[in-house]
Order: structure tokens, then C-alpha cells, then sequence
């Protein structure tokens, strides 16, 4: 089943602990953010690095963790994270309208 960042946003805030105000959870958000980045780069070192397989599953549930939170934190300031998505895009367009070059990449601001 796939869904779009609007249903996903709706469905995962039902997970947020509620017990903290805002400050609070965004603190824990935004500390469990790095937390799981932290995983999924420990992942990538073991394969990268220590010659163990890629764990694609352990990986793609990490990748789960970590849009979580950005959810929260999205539902927490009231962001929209369809809307953070395509602005996204824009900028990204923007700064490599022929897609990803070195040149464009070295120069480019911001």
C-alpha cells in the first residue's frame, strides 16, 4: 500500500506523545532525528567499510524512523510535508535544471 505525505502525516501523528508541550517535543523529535540518521549511517558504514552485506530491510526501517519524526516535527509547527516536498523539488530544479554537475555545484549559493 502507498500512500502520499498527507495521508502518512495524519496517520503517524496519531503516535506523538502528547505528555510534553511543544519545546519538548521538539527537542525529542529533533534529537531522535540524528539518532536514526545515526543508524542508517552506522548501516552504511558496516557495508561500506566492514564488508558487511547491506541490510536493505534493516535500512529501509531505519529510512521509516527517520520520515517519521520528520513528521512529527512537521505536525508539531504545523508544516505541511507535501509542501516541504515540492519546494524541495523547486529549489532543486532550481540550483540543477539539467540535473546533478560539478560545476553547478561548486558555484552554486546557498
Amino acid at each position: 500500500m502507498e500512500i502520499n505525505f498527507k495521508e502518512y502525516q495524519g496517520l503517524s501523528a496519531r503516535t506523538i506523545n502528547q505528555h510534553f508541550g511543544r519545546d519538548q517535543q521538539l527537542a525529542n523529535f529533533g534529537m531522535g532525528l540524528t539518532g536514526e540518521a545515526g543508524e542508517i549511517v552506522e548501516i552504511l558504514k558496516k557495508h561500506l567499510f566492514h564488508r558487511h552485506g547491506l541490510n536493505a530491510e534493516k535500512l529501509k526501517d531505519e529510512l521509516g524512523d527517520l520520515l517519521w519524526y520528520i513528521s512529527a516535527i512537521c505536525n508539531v509547527l504545523g508544516f505541511d510535508m507535501g509542501q516541504i516536498a515540492s519546494d524541495n523539488v523547486k529549489k532543486l530544479k532550481k540550483r540543477y535544471p539539467e540535473g546533478f554537475g560539478f560545476e553547478e555545484s561548486i558555484n552554486r549559493d546557498g
